[in-house]
């Protein structure tokens, strides 16, 4: 007797899309999307570009289903297809995203080392949103590889190894672009916070860690 689909694993449901089950990858889909989306939205920096990235990611997974080995779990190797669709888009159009990131979703806000909590006082909250917008307009500016890490392993919070496997590198590389990465964010932080005189850092009052709390995004697109 057959599982009930919502019982079968991730494995299995790639396995009945493969062998002609029609409805086994939009349930597959359902299940990872929220953080696919979260991820597509914050390696391409708006909502739009990470619509496209999500869905050039979900076809490829889509049509290359048979492929999958079972070396790596299901959810590292959709989060992998999807990671290297958008940094495909990312490469072709030649662009260093400048614009700020939209805020993250409310499901994953606690996720990930840069995640913090809101302030209960309105003053601190203008303050703590006043950072959020510039730790993403920050992490924007970042070469789209150092930006990727940062997003798995910051904050979605996946280990560095499974990082390691989205990204198809190894671990040191994961580790190194990440290290980059928030060097380039604490330099870029330093200068945004008001009153610093990037030319006279204070070493008593270092720039400040990454502050980011979500607000409610719309969902991700249809599957494809």
């Amino acid at each position: 007797m057959s599982l009930p689909a919502d019982e079968r694993s991730d494995a299995d449901l790639l396995s009945a899309h493969v062998h002609g089950d029609a409805d086994a990858f939009g349930m597959l889909f359902a299940r990872h999307r929220d953080r696919l989306w979260a991820v597509a939205l914050r390696t391409m920096g708006n909502p739009e570009d990470a619509a496209d990235g999500l869905q050039d990611g979900l076809i490829a997974a889509y049509r290359r289903a048979g492929s999958f080995r079972g070396e790596a779990a299901v959810t590292t190797w959709l989060h992998r297809v999807v990671v290297n669709a958008c940094l495909d888009r990312i490469r072709a159009a030649k662009v260093r995203r400048t614009d700020p990131l939209p805020d993250d979703l409310d499901d994953h806000r606690d996720r990930g080392s840069l995640a913090t909590s809101v302030p209960d006082d309105p003053a601190d909250r203008v303050v703590s949103d006043d950072r959020r917008r510039q730790v993403l307009a920050a992490l924007a500016t970042l070469p789209p590889e150092q930006r990727a890490a940062l997003v798995l392993v910051d904050l979605e919070g996946y280990p560095v190894a499974e990082v390691a496997e989205m990204l198809d590198c190894a671990v040191g590389t994961v580790k190194s672009r990440c290290s980059r990465g928030r060097t380039r964010l604490a330099e870029l932080l330093g200068v945004l916070r008001p009153g610093r005189d990037p030319d006279h850092p204070d070493p008593g009052n270092p720039a400040p860690t990454a502050p980011v709390r979500s607000r409610q995004e719309r969902g991700p697109p249809p599957t494809p």
